[in-house]
């Protein structure tokens, strides 16, 4: 499994999510445009492919904001922009995407860009609408979108849009639709997977749900007459020992209040869907140090909303379990720790060097 190239990504905590100790506020990792880009530099110069910068209507920073100016100090790194379907109208949103591109500018070779869009299937701030219609929403969003991306002419009449456009004058780099990032459980969000985006993103789960997701997305996708790539997100804490890793992972949780812990799960605005409910699932099925299956660790969980694990072990052991996850199909990791500035070093000290690493080609 060595020869088999994967893209590695990190995270930058746009959405007040970095801590030195689980649960407990600290001033200095709070969200910031110092702090934010000051991680998005290190995972740079650490080597990594791609970076997610997420996006949370309630916590930190504006992402689009933020991406733009953030666009213009990477000179390699791709950005993985998160962007919430509720919150845009879509001509402009695609408007948007081809402006991001064309301030990060191009890739390495100079085939194209370095954008690529997290797509969120999300409320709009102070509504809520049921999920079935929320997904079917997303999916004609993507699918308008990568048309007038695609320098197509848009006559579309759906559900939720009914639009006659030319494509604006702005293209991306290549003249392309960057690729769609997405996730999601349930059978909606499968299906709107399935028929809109290009790269399935799974949260952290044991290895046998890994291997039956990624078989029936496969599935589904291929009802549709369209192939997908599949990425996971996860935590990470690697250390020269076993030892130190769970001695570091139960640092983390060591100040964590139970009532505190509950509260930052609740407060995001995801979280009661099927993914999070996932998490919560896995946090049960663990023993009682936490691990629910070799090196997966489900602590984190207990004070966060989304992905709830990390693998946790030596770099031998963080290897080979993203190895066993590329044997099944992953072809792209989002990784992050706690400090996120730290444990990335720590990823690109230890691990990095050790995988045929690259940017996702689709």
């Amino acid at each position: 499994m060595s020869g088999q190239q994967c893209e590695i990504a990190w995270f930058s905590a746009l959405c007040d999510d970095d801590y030195e100790f689980l649960g407990v506020p600290d001033p200095f990792l709070q969200s910031s445009w110092e702090h934010c880009r000051n991680i998005v530099l290190r995972a740079e110069e650490g080597g990594f492919d791609n970076i997610l910068l997420p996006s949370g209507y309630q916590l930190g920073l504006d992402t689009t904001a933020f991406a733009a100016a953030v666009a213009t100090q990477v000179k390699r790194m791709k950005l993985l922009w998160a962007t919430r379907m509720g919150e845009d109208w879509p001509p402009q949103l695609a408007r948007r995407i081809a402006t991001l591109d064309r301030i990060l500018g191009p890739n390495v070779a100079g085939t194209g860009g370095r954008l690529n869009v997290n797509i969120i299937s999300s409320d709009m701030p102070g509504e809520k609408i049921e999920s079935g219609p929320r997904y079917r929403r997303a999916t004609e969003i993507m699918k308008i979108v990568r048309t007038l991306l695609n320098g197509e002419y848009l006559d579309f009449q759906g559900e939720f849009y009914n639009l006659q456009l030319d494509p604006a004058r702005i293209t991306t780099l290549s003249g392309t639709c960057p690729a769609f990032y997405f996730g999601g459980l349930s059978h909606e969000a499968r299906e709107c997977a399935a028929e809109g985006c290009d790269v399935y993103l799974m949260w952290p789960d044991t290895m046998d749900k890994v291997r039956e997701t990624i078989t029936d997305m496969k599935q589904r996708a291929a009802a549709k007459g369209r192939s997908l790539k599949f990425g996971y997100r996860v935590h990470v804490v690697v250390r020269e020992t076993e030892d130190e890793a769970r001695a570091y992972a139960d640092r983390l949780l060591s100040k964590l209040d139970e009532d505190a812990g509950k509260a930052i799960r609740e407060k995001s605005l995801d979280a009661k869907n099927y993914g999070v409910q996932r998490q919560q699932e896995l946090r049960g099925a663990a023993g009682g140090d936490g691990f629910v299956e070799d090196n997966l660790w489900t602590g984190i969980g207990r004070a966060r909303s989304g992905c709830g694990a990390a693998i946790v072990g030596t770099p031998d052991q963080v290897l080979a379990k993203l190895r066993a996850y590329q044997a099944e199909g992953i072809e792209a990791f989002i990784l992050s720790g706690y400090p996120h500035m730290q444990e990335a070093d720590m990823f690109a000290r230890y691990v990095l060097p050790h995988i045929q690493h690259g940017p996702l080609v689709l």
